[in-house]
């Protein structure tokens, strides 16, 4: 099938400079001077006369003539991640994911006016001006502060059941839409899937957590309508329950836009962004219009940005007759066969539940248009206040690439500045992001490894039979680990990764394609845990923790110790499940466990605590059952100020 797309031409902003900046990027790709632009989210100032871009790399917030380019003025950030405008004021907050701060910059002078403290490794922000509330979505707590935006002071936070995506505010500022990136559940549920929690702001309370469809996961995205009754969010669905013997037509992943009905508090709706033979890779964020009527998609894995016909969707998903010639349009090449899911809708509108497993739904209806974006890694995205056009951050082309929103129009690519040439650990970083390696652009390495880490699911991968899903593991530190998986089946880090391309995404690696990507890994470093001191200390739980750690009266470090906390060996703990073909399983690196629940080689384990006791019969990992509550805690503790 051909997606329908729309196409512009292209104008290169300051090509002229070109040459120079070339020039001046390789001499400080020898030098390291100059760093790598990495923009990561964008907004336009409520009179659209300017465009904020957050610059992750080289720690700057740059601020942009949106008519003509230039580059006005760049703030200095720590790692800036989404930003926001006050209205009103000529003052833009960034969330400097680097530290625990939010910065107040004023634009016009291009000063930090104050630092806002809030938790650690803050990333998504939302105000609500008429409250006079700022929120700050931080990963490491997997909790979203409340400020207090007159005094800067923390109001309230609000713990969530796993690191927030994205944070949308209702239009009466009673209610906040948060995404949660991953699942919280235990993986060897059926059903496991991540949920988007409202939080109450009267009461500062999390209020509901809205299951998504089974193996939603990765949701960032969020947005709600302007009279308050939807909201929409976009994530990938994985198709956990199946082996992942092949990669055509949703097999293992597809890409989702849900609707959430916000009046009764339930998901109304999922419809897939992929068509038949093709994916919609890696959804990332989400801009609606004014009116609400149309909705847009950065699709960072594919390349592309996605435009939604939400009026015409939300027709159809209350089972009116489609419009003249929607459904049909296509029908030569797909047969009627193809609008079951939507007559199905029209003759109980229950069946909406049938959306999220048609990857023809969007496309037959009309609803769907998609274009390309020239660059690597659409990522936040923008519409003008006149809804003209779309500011997209062109993640690892170090650019922002301005899309007229009508057809035909001019398309610019605003560049941030010189860029250091890649070096192989950018590059593997690039191609670790890149679904259009896989075949038919269905996933990349990224979509069950998000920031490298992991998607809280099973799969059931190739390397060890079929019938025995294992849980996702973070690939921090993974060249300092061999064997690798949970059965120790690759023996080395460059094997995983071929393995991967060939058996995952259905890609043949190219000459240097592997040592690009384990070059990338062997770029990652941990985070400082968030379960530690102001000062990255061990508080007196977590020592009390470690001295039970380390002694013969748990004997936890008999195999979790050295530099990452493994031995590196096989042993039956005990774990063995119903569908296993084996007891012995790889003792895991213990270094940001505090991140990477669920636990244990087939994510049973919600909690640590919950590993150490209810599923360690026997005392076979760890001698834990003559412990003390109190004990238990602080060993926990201690395992996740790792």
């Amino acid at each position: 099938m051909r997606h329908k797309s729309q196409k512009w031409r292209v104008a290169a902003v300051g090509a002229l400079a070109l040459p120079l900046l070339l020039l001046v990027s390789a001499v400080a790709s020898k030098t390291g001077s100059i760093p790598y632009r990495s923009p990561q989210d964008v907004a336009y100032s409520p009179d659209g006369k300017k465009l904020a871009v957050s610059d992750l790399t080289a720690g700057q917030v740059v601020i942009i003539d949106s008519a003509s380019g230039r580059v006005l003025n760049r703030i200095t950030a720590s790692e800036p991640g989404e930003l926001v405008w006050v209205k009103g004021s000529g003052h833009l907050l960034a969330a400097e994911t680097g530290s625990s701060d939010v910065a107040e910059i004023d634009v016009t002078t291009g000063r930090v006016l104050r630092r806002i403290k809030v938790g650690p490794q803050p990333k998504q922000l939302a105000l609500a001006p008429n409250r006079r509330l700022l929120l700050v979505g931080c990963a490491s707590l997997h909790s979203v502060s409340i400020v207090n935006l007159a005094t800067g002071r923390e109001k309230s936070r609000v713990v969530c059941p796993t690191e927030p995506g994205s944070i949308a505010i209702a239009p009466d500022e009673r209610t906040a839409i948060v995404s949660n990136l991953i699942p919280v559940g235990p993986s060897t549920s059926p059903d496991n899937a991540a949920t988007i929690s409202l939080i109450d702001l009267a009461s500062s309370t999390r209020t509901s957590d809205i299951r998504l469809p089974a193996g939603s996961t990765v949701v960032r995205g969020v947005a709600v309508s302007p009279d308050g009754k939807w909201a929409y969010a976009v994530h990938t669905v994985g198709r956990f329950n199946l082996p992942t013997t092949q990669l055509d037509r949703g097999w293992v992943n597809t890409d989702a836009l849900s609707v959430i009905d916000l009046t009764r508090r339930k998901l109304y709706a999922s419809v897939l962004l992929d068509e038949t033979q093709q994916g919609a890779a890696d959804p990332w964020a989400v801009a609606l219009d004014k009116d609400g009527r149309t909705l847009w998609i950065s699709l960072s894995g594919v390349k592309q940005v996605a435009r939604i016909d939400l009026a015409g969707l939300h027709s159809l998903l209350r089972g009116d007759e489609p419009r003249k010639g929607a459904l049909v349009k296509l029908s030569a090449e797909f047969g009627a066969s193809a609008q079951n899911a939507w007559a199905e809708i029209r003759r109980d509108p229950a069946n909406r539940a049938l959306l999220v497993n048609d990857l023809s739904a969007l496309r037959i209806a009309d609803l769907i248009t998609t274009t390309t974006v020239p660059g690597d890694g659409p990522r936040g995205i923008a519409l003008s206040p006149d809804g003209s056009h779309l500011a997209v951050a062109v993640y690892f082309n170090g650019s922002v690439q301005v899309i007229p929103t009508a057809t035909d129009g001019l398309q610019k690519s605003v560049s941030l500045g010189p860029s250091r040439t890649p070096d192989e650990a950018r590059i593997g970083e690039r191609m670790f992001h890149d679904a259009t390696l896989s075949y038919q652009h269905w996933l990349s390495c990224a979509t069950c490894h998000p920031d490298a880490r992991t998607d809280g699911l099973n799969w059931d991968l190739l390397n060890d039979g079929i019938g025995n899903p294992k849980n996702t593991r973070s690939l921090l530190q993974v060249n300092k680990r061999a064997p690798l998986m949970s059965e120790g089946e690759r023996a080395s880090m460059p094997i995983a990764a071929s393995a991967g391309f060939r058996f995952i995404e259905f890609h043949e690696p190219q000459p240097g394609e592997v040592h690009a990507v384990t070059t990338y890994f062997k770029s990652l470093k941990p985070l400082v845990s968030p379960y530690r001191d102001a000062n990255g200390r061990l508080t007196a739980s977590a020592l009390h923790g470690k001295s039970l750690f380390e002694s013969a009266r748990t004997d936890c470090s008999r195999c979790h110790h050295g530099e990452i906390f493994t031995d590196q060996r096989m042993y039956d703990v005990g774990t063995r499940g119903e569908v296993d073909t084996t007891a012995r399983f790889l003792t895991p690196t213990l270094i940001e466990v505090w991140r990477t629940a669920p636990y244990l080689h087939d994510g049973r384990a919600i909690t640590i605590e919950e590993m150490l006791t209810k599923f360690n019969a026997g005392d076979k990992h760890g001698k834990t059952s003559h412990l003390k509550a109190g004990d238990i805690k602080d060993l926990a503790e201690y395992v996740r100020s790792l």
